[in-house]
């Protein structure tokens, strides 16, 4: 049977239907249970919690010391001190003792000087001690009243409060062992796919196709479990609709909320819709948003059920935006509001009419500037919400954003983290990954951000002052020197140091055994090889250009030039898995993946740092660690291709 989407509605519009459907099928907030304070951090409170004490509950001692009667005090002076009787007039006291009765100052131990009264001494009278005070106390000096802190009947948590460490203290304080709270939501997480299998079943060997590594429930289930849900993951089922249907019929029973994973889309085997409205009845299916657009909302037994899409990407947003929220309703909360930023962002991009886009972006502090880049817009690509910093929301009434203009980011880390992370924009290069895990290893505070532009839209972000530094490899045609050109050409005005990371071979990536026996870039042009090729930009595009124009070979006679890719790894990724039969790329790409190397270039692979930031702890961290950390030359080295005999050192500026 063909399958449509039904209408798909606008973002606003689908939180509306959702909720007001909630509220109108009685889906509301959890009921209380009774739980130890001690083991309540993090619940939320079902009713206000009123303080069955006071604290302190009696007038105690705030210092050790002496307990005296403020009023006989009152003449002490430097000059003239005072004169109280032990055991009478004056009572020792440690800090958190009961006030004697009828005292209520306390001196501090310090501040006083105790004394014999020598006239008893050969009269056979007891040897009397006294102290001798030098100013007035006044009443209740240095003393805990009784309710200083807390009052009986006082206020300490009201309802719907997610309960804290502090609050634990204080209601145990003031008498509160037990506590009422909102019952944890119980969330079923069912994830589907015939081809699915779980990850263990891949410890002792590798997957075969069509198989692929189930791990979407397990990142809906830690997102639940976050927001204070009971989580429970169903196994695997298969994409046939009586079991898909016999699994959300088990969770609807023991569940508050079930989240079908996967089968939300049109295809012949996306059962999630089907099985929803034949348990009850669905509320939405389809969405304007990208990703995500085929997400599914529906109410079975009174209970939500949702059909979160397969795309890892698409999952993470779509429950972010709809499944938190109605987690946080049922615990009794407001929906919580991310901290976010405004931010500039560092190049153009389009978006689609009608469509409300969510682009990971990776966000840095240049010059007390924020900066976002976007990073992968696949729904598919799980690494994009790995490298992100925040998601940054394109609305439907927009085409997309010119470079420059300011945007609203809502952040996945802290604002420290972004303060501390040197940004990096322009040519990938794998040591740029060792080199940021060598960073946060070394140096904690620090983390290294690297966007994949290409070597040109590395220095043409350097230039509008977007990054801390650029990788670039751009070799000049007319003087043979790669990458001093163009940073006299395009920062002429900036004192800029290159330093040498690595010389790297470049060459034709293929399969294991060269079953096409692809040569050269004259096989390029065959009617049976297809290229996968760099974007317009990078330094291994000019490289490619270059060798093509010499070779007298158009572009347009190479099957796939028009197929880009951002990474080394994603080139040698497209050949494995045979989108292309071959590529350019470094030759640690290939070594990583197993494939055959056809040399094709040395190149210098620099590190492009304005003078103004070589002074900051960060990049000082950084270059220490290009120099001097072993560890990370050695690894480096080990993913071959790579001479690092200049690695440090500074090939144009100074530092």
């Amino acid at each position: 049977m063909k399958k449509i989407f039904l209408e798909s509605l606008k973002l606003t519009e689908a939180y509306e239907r959702i909720f007001d459907r909630l509220d109108r099928s009685g889906c509301c907030k959890l009921p209380a249970e009774m739980v130890k304070t001690t083991g309540s951090f993090g619940r939320v409170t079902a009713e206000a919690v009123f303080a069955k004490y006071s604290s302190p509950f009696y007038h105690s001692a705030a210092m050790d010391g002496y307990a005296v009667r403020s009023a006989g005090t009152f003449k002490a002076a430097e000059t003239d001190p005072c004169l109280l009787k032990l055991g009478a007039d004056a009572v020792y006291v440690d800090t958190g003792d009961p006030m004697p009765e009828g005292f209520n100052a306390v001196v501090m131990i310090e501040d006083v000087n105790v004394i014999s009264d020598q006239s008893a001494v050969g009269s056979g009278q007891s040897n009397e001690e006294y102290i001798e005070i030098y100013q007035p106390a006044v009443p209740y000096q240095h003393v805990r009243t009784i309710g200083e802190d807390i009052v009986a009947t006082e206020l300490i948590v009201p309802e719907n409060h997610r309960i804290r460490a502090i609050d634990v203290g204080a209601m145990l304080a003031s008498g509160n062992v037990d506590v009422w709270v909102r019952r944890r939501p119980v969330i079923t997480v069912i994830p589907t796919g015939t081809e699915m299998i779980d990850a263990e079943s891949v410890s002792s060997r590798p997957p075969k196709p069509p198989e692929i590594i189930e791990y979407n429930s397990s990142v809906l289930s830690g997102l639940a479990a976050e927001l204070g849900a009971d989580v429970r993951r169903s196994t695997i089922v298969s994409d046939d609709l009586d079991k898909i249907s016999k699994a959300v019929g088990e969770a609807v029973e023991i569940s508050d909320v079930v989240i079908v994973n996967a089968g939300s889309g049109k295809g012949t085997e996306d059962y999630t819709a089907q099985v929803i409205a034949g348990l009850g009845e669905v509320i939405i299916h389809s969405v304007a948003i990208k990703p995500g657009k085929p997400f599914i909302a529906g109410l079975v037994k009174g209970k939500p059920v949702f059909g979160i899409p397969g795309y890892p990407v698409s999952a993470y947003l779509t429950f972010r935006l709809f499944v938190k929220p109605v987690l946080e309703m049922l615990s009794g909360l407001s929906p919580s509001v991310s901290e976010d930023i405004t931010a500039v962002i560092s190049r153009q991009i389009s978006s689609p009419l009608g469509v409300d886009e969510f682009v990971r972006v990776k966000v840095g502090s240049v010059n007390d500037k924020l900066i976002a880049t976007p990073v992968g817009r696949g729904a598919g690509l799980m690494m994009s919400l790995v490298r992100a910093d925040g998601i940054m929301n394109i609305p439907a009434d927009s085409e997309g954003l010119s470079s420059g203009s300011e945007v609203k980011i809502d952040l996945l880390r802290g604002r420290d983290e972004i303060k501390n992370t040197v940004v990096c924009i322009g040519s990938h290069d794998n040591a740029l990954d060792i080199l940021s895990n060598s960073l946060k290893k070394n140096y904690p505070l620090y983390s290294l951000s690297s966007a994949h532009v290409g070597s040109m839209g590395g220095l043409i972000a350097l230039k509008r002052g977007e990054a801390h530094m650029a990788g670039t490899h751009l070799l000049d045609e007319d003087s043979g020197e790669y990458n001093v050109p163009f940073i006299k050409k395009l920062l002429a005005d900036r004192k800029v140091a290159l330093v040498n990371l690595v010389y790297r071979q470049q060459g034709l990536l293929v399969k294991k055994g060269n079953a096409k026996r692809i040569n050269g870039f004259s096989d390029l042009v065959r009617d049976d090889v297809v290229f996968i090729n760099r974007q317009s930009g990078s330094g291994t595009r000019l490289l490619l250009d270059k060798h093509l124009k010499d070779m007298g070979i158009a572009p347009a006679d190479v099957k796939g030039y028009e197929h880009e890719e951002y990474t080394h790894m994603a080139v040698a990724s497209a050949v494995l898995t045979g989108l292309a039969d071959t590529g350019l790329a470094v030759y640690s790409s290939a070594a990583a993946l197993g494939l055959d190397f056809i040399p094709v270039a040395n190149e210098r692979y620099d590190l492009a740092i304005p003078a103004e930031f070589l002074e900051t702890d960060m990049i000082k961290a950084l270059l220490k660690i290009i120099r001097e950390d072993k560890g990370f030359r050695n690894t480096v080295v080990s993913m071959g291709g790579y001479d690092i005999s200049d690695m440090g050192r500074v090939v144009f500026g100074s530092l």
